[in-house]
């Protein structure tokens, strides 16, 4: 029989990567001086998989590495090393070469091999330079003669830990490994001394399958052992000593005959049973399973998780999928355009059809938009590590947090606002949050907060991030603009307006460059990334107190509900969220401030006044569309425009396609659609707009 080991390789990587995602969340976790035993135990059992997953598949340079990882971790299990803060940043340093390791196989790229020497070094005088002498071993091995002898028995009394040997009676453990067991990882050795730490344990190695010298594989196990561990502990903790080994032997535990059984938990089912039912190969022929999954002896008796009943897809094929339905809302969109010029009960008939059909579209298309959607929690989950890491070089104590990481947006506006809140973490760590003792100083605690939060608001995702630092000095920020060259020499700037002048390309108010930040790069591309989403960035500072960076982003790029407009002849399509209100225009509303523009009163205020005619230098302007036209008071970033508008021809769904790929960017437009007449409409995008008229209101 053939194996096809292909499905087998790709689960060990995609369960590794996630699993060393798990053991740097762990990492980040351990408290050096007190560490919580359950977290080095979890970086364990993920370091014994990745070791034993790896030496399955051949990768040796990685299961030596992780090898050389878990001896330490063993010596932090059993407290004969102190966890310290060096300790756990070669602990970080050794995750990310594990990753990259795993990355350099799957790839077939060349890694620094000197690298990994080096750091493998680094972990092996780590554990040979601890304090203490390791204590003598609790399981004792069988000696040569015991090869010449069927059986050898070796007793090893071990203190129970209520100071004497348990009298909650004794389980018989029968132990045989599969001849692969030592090649993938395993060690039966390190599973007894964890049963001796249960109470009495006598150990009986079998020998009786060990083959002549000659013939022996170093890498395969011939023994099998008849243990007897006197202990209250139920059948659940006796088990979870051959965790590791689940599937590469042979087990049963039975209660010594003539002892009542302690009571256990009815969900505990027999090891045995799990071990043998899920394994009916013979020794040396099982098929090769990812040991990357390591699930507990404790686990066996669940049911079935969600993900047995789950697929996964392809992002291609969703996308492809989201192409499709766009396709099909254009389609519908044309449908029902010729429908609305016919008359008569075929017209009606027609038009009742394509209602159903207009709402099993949405519905499909919601359907594949929830496929789409992803917890943001993905994108920061980077943060700890990154916090950690730039607060240590920085000198600076920071707290970091995280909320909403459950709001979900669409997949291909999480891909690219990564990059965008990176700049914006490591500008809060850099130039926000003081020192400790700036901060103490200025009568503040020494750690510094920041804080990711994302929320829902209206049907566009707010993320938000903040900190507690001393916020933005707009009298510095607009010294270095007029200095720069960036703004006039004269100018009067709002506070507003002076928190933008970050954002421009090539600004800095630091002092000095450095690897993190104050090289003039970063911040405008933030802001351009997040523009080329169809969101906007806005900052809001206090001095003193801190900064908050707010973003707002649209749930999808993909299909908008848009208001239709006609202005000067050109169709427009305007997002039905940034719509406030639209009013009849009448004489004397729209008013001119000499230099600046139009302004339009509204409510009591007076709003900046856009003409799309003159801002795109569109032609076929008419005479009298300021007489009997519309005004529309749109809202973007917390601020009203008015935009003057000939006619408004009905709201749809439209799909939007980006002018980039295509053309190329053009300021004020968000992208383009194709209407149901088979003509292109372009979709505004109001938060430039808006932003651009305020601006010049306000000047």
């Amino acid at each position: 029989m053939t194996l096809d080991l292909t499905q087998f390789h790709d689960s060990f990587f995609e369960e590794s990567f996630e699993a060393i995602a798990s053991m740097e969340d762990a990492l980040l976790k351990l408290n050096p001086g007190a560490p919580d035993p359950e977290v080095i135990n979890t970086i364990f059992r993920v370091a014994h998989s990745i070791k034993g997953g790896a030496a399955t598949f051949g990768f040796n340079e990685v299961a030596s590495f992780t090898h050389t990882l878990e001896t330490l971790l063993d010596e932090l299990r059993g407290q004969r090393m102190q966890v310290t803060t060096p300790m756990c940043d070669l602990l970080l340093r050794s995750v990310d070469v594990m990753r990259e390791m795993l990355r350099s196989v799957q790839s077939k790229q060349p890694l620094d091999a000197q690298k990994v020497a080096d750091l493998q070094f680094d972990l092996e005088l780590m554990v040979a330079s601890k304090n203490s002498a390791p204590p003598a071993a609790a399981v004792k091995t069988v000696g040569p003669a015991a090869v010449q002898n069927p059986t050898a028995t070796v007793a090893v009394p071990v203190a129970s830990p209520s100071g004497g040997l348990s009298a909650g009676g004794a389980w018989l453990i029968a132990f045989r490994p599969y001849l692969q067991l030592l090649a993938r990882g395993n060690d039966p050795l390190r599973m007894f001394g964890e049963l001796a730490q249960l109470g009495e344990l006598e150990i009986v190695a079998r020998t009786d399958a060990v083959p002549p010298l000659g013939d022996m594989d170093p890498e395969n196990c011939y023994l099998s052992w008849q243990l007897r561990l006197v202990t209250d502990a139920p059948r659940e903790a006796v088990g979870q000593a051959f965790d590791w080994a689940e599937g590469d032997c042979e087990l049963t535990i039975e209660r010594e005959p003539g002892i009542a059984p302690t009571a256990a938990p009815a969900a505990a089912a027999s090891v045995a049973t799990a071990a043998v039912a899920t394994v009916a190969v013979a020794p040396g022929t099982e098929a090769p399973r990812s040991a990357a999954a390591a699930p507990k002896a404790a686990e066996a008796g669940k049911a079935p998780s969600n993900d047995a009943t789950s697929l996964r897809v392809s992002t291609e094929k969703i996308d492809e999928l989201m192409n499709n339905v766009g396709e099909l809302v254009i389609t519908q969109s044309m449908l029902s355009q010729l429908a609305s010029n016919l008359h008569g009960p075929m017209g009606e008939r027609l038009r009742t059809g394509l209602t159903q059909l207009e709402r099993s579209v949405r519905e499909l298309q919601e359907a594949v938009m929830r496929v789409r959607m992803v917890p943001i929690s993905f994108v920061f989950s980077r943060f700890p590590r990154m916090v950690r890491d730039l607060s240590q070089r920085l000198g600076k104590q920071i707290e970091l947090k995280m909320t909403g990481g459950d709001t979900e947006l669409d997949k291909t506006v999480l891909e690219k606002i990564g990059d965008p809140l990176v700049h914006l973490v490591r500008n809060g760590i850099d130039h926000g949050i003081e020192s400790p003792e700036v901060r103490l100083a200025a009568g503040k605690v020494p750690v510094g907060t920041l804080h990711l939060h994302a929320y829902h608001r209206g049907s566009n995702i707010t993320v938000e991030v903040s900190e507690d630092g001393g916020g933005i000095n707009t009298a510095k920020v607009l010294s270095k603009a007029k200095a720069k060259g960036l703004v006039a020499a004269d100018a009067e700037l709002t506070e507003s307006q002076v928190n933008d002048l970050i954002f421009l390309p090539g600004f800095s108010t630091a002092d000095q460059a450095t690897d993190v930040s104050g090289r003039g790069v970063g911040m405008d591309v933030v802001r351009r990334n997040i523009e080329e989403l169809g969101g906007s960035v806005e900052v809001r500072s206090e001095l003193g107190k801190g900064s908050r960076f707010i973003i707002n982003l649209p749930l999808t790029l993909a299909i908008v509900d848009g208001q239709t407009i006609l202005v000067d002849g050109e169709t427009y399509i305007v997002p039905l969220t940034t719509i406030v209100e639209s009013l009849q225009l009448k004489a004397g509303m729209i008013q001119r401030i000499v230099g600046r523009g139009e302004v339009c009163a509204f409510r009591g205020d007076y709003l900046p006044v856009l003409r799309l005619g003159d801002f795109f230098r569109s032609a076929g302007r008419s005479a009298d569309a300021e007489d009997n036209g519309l005004v529309m008071i749109m809202e973007a970033e917390g601020r009203r425009v008015g935009i003057c508008v000939d006619e408004l021809l009905g709201q749809q769904q439209v799909v939007v396609k980006t002018l980039e790929t295509n053309y190329q960017r053009v300021e004020g437009i968000a992208g383009a659609t194709i209407l149901g007449d088979g003509s292109v409409a372009l979709i505004l995008d109001v938060a430039g707009l808006t932003r651009r008229v305020v601006d010049r209101v306000a000047a």
